[in-house]
């Protein structure tokens, strides 16, 4: 018999405009009695909630994070109750026997077991700089997408001014295009907008805005540039907004940005957003990684392992990551990131070895903010750190050294 964990706990099933909770109470005979109820999702009715679960000295509540739909029943229930939020996967009723209220009465079964893990979630300041940085990379990609509209309107034209310049939006360019349209007989002075430091010379930028523009890709134009700076817009303020909040992680801001890759504030402020500052809710910094989708899920059969991909996980965090991670490799200054690097291409492709760096980025940050302590790369070259039980027979060992370059003399 399964042992019972919460003796009083509830579960509950969460929709857009409902919620249904059973609260389970099992007694010294292991006998459980139900208890079920159905409440909108408006504040007044969630409160009645929270007074229901009082009512029944329940503390203990899990729920699914279906959506967005379980925040405003978190935010209700989070001061007063230890709530688990679980994936739907880890909580899924059977097939052929899924209704609402079966749904609500598993959750509780499954909890008051403890055979549901909980998902992590962060306090309220992270989660709210959490939301915002999404927000913001939400606005890059929309600022990226319309780059591209405002390429395609001038391709669309037989304008390849984007051949001979390094920046579509850079100044001189936008000054150039802008005149371009003004006075679409090339009748302007192209010498005065050029900047300094282009490099195309003036018969070629003539020769690429030699187009036949319309009206209305002309307006598109217009249309396209003064959304994108709206854009450029709303992502300043979202900075500043980041900023004041931030400053309550300045301390561990600093610490991050000790690590290769991250001196930017805002670089650093994003992973904390992400992990959080406390990393005791992760056991170890194993954990952490598998939490951020940078270890392959376990699959083992018949006693065989079999190799597999990264999971989902992490779909925020990992991408940040493998971008920095991308950055330290192509730099001499961080040796004992590149030589790892370069050593794992060799046999696992540039892929899965820069999936490596990230992962060790992530621990170093683990590490960093557990113990309060700047990144130190003289770590990665103690030999008491490196794995010394493994065994190399001697012709692994000249296998080994042939694959790194080295011509062996036997």
């Amino acid at each position: 018999m399964l042992k019972i964990v919460h003796p009083i706990c509830c579960g509950i099933d969460v929709h857009k405009s409902f919620v249904i909770a059973i609260i389970a109470i099992t007694d010294d005979k292991n006998v459980t009695t139900y208890h079920r109820r159905r409440f909108s999702t408006f504040t007044s009715d969630l409160k009645k909630l929270k007074e229901w679960l009082e009512y029944y000295s329940c503390t203990d509540v899990c729920m699914e994070s279906t959506g967005k739909y379980w925040i405003p029943v978190f935010n209700i229930l989070e001061e007063d109750m230890n709530i688990c939020l679980a994936h739907p996967k880890y909580v899924k009723a059977i097939k052929g026997k899924k209704t609402d209220k079966r749904d609500a009465k598993w959750i509780a079964d499954l909890f008051k077991h403890d055979l549901v893990a909980s998902s992590f979630i962060p306090p309220l300041k992270i989660r709210q700089l959490r939301d915002l940085f999404r927000y913001r990379m939400k606005i890059t990609y929309l600022k990226s997408s319309e780059k591209n509209r405002y390429q395609n309107s001038l391709t669309w034209s037989n304008i390849q001014i984007a051949s001979v310049v390094s920046d579509v939006f850079g100044k001189s360019s936008q000054k150039i295009i802008e005149s371009f349209l003004a006075n679409k007989n090339n009748d302007f002075d192209i010498v005065s907008l050029m900047g300094k430091n282009m490099k195309s010379s003036v018969e070629d930028i003539k020769a690429s805005i030699e187009g036949n523009i319309t009206d209305e890709q002309a307006n598109k134009l217009k249309v396209i540039k003064a959304h994108y700076e709206a854009l450029i817009f709303c992502q300043n303020e979202l900075d500043s907004l980041i900023s004041k909040l931030g400053l309550e992680f300045d301390q561990e801001v600093k610490l991050i940005q000790t690590i290769p890759g991250c001196s930017n504030k805002l670089t650093a402020l994003r992973i904390i957003s992400e992990i959080g500052v406390d990393m005791s809710k992760f056991p170890s910094a194993g954990n952490l990684c598998s939490w951020a989708g940078l270890v392959p899920r376990n699959d083992e059969s018949a006693g065989k392992k079999h190799s597999t991909k990264i999971t989902k996980a992490g779909r925020y965090l990992k991408p940040l990551l493998v971008q920095i991670a991308n950055a330290v490799v192509t730099s001499k200054k961080y040796p004992e990131h590149r030589n790892k690097y370069l050593q794992l291409k060799k046999r696992r492709g540039h892929k899965k070895a820069i999936i490596a760096i990230a992962r060790r980025l992530l621990v170093a940050a683990y590490h960093i903010l557990r113990d309060s302590v700047c990144y130190n790369a003289d770590l990665y070259n103690i030999p008491e750190l490196k794995q010394s039980k493994k065994i190399m027979s001697v012709k692994e060992a000249i296998r080994f050294a042939q694959s790194q370059g080295f011509t062996v003399n036997i």
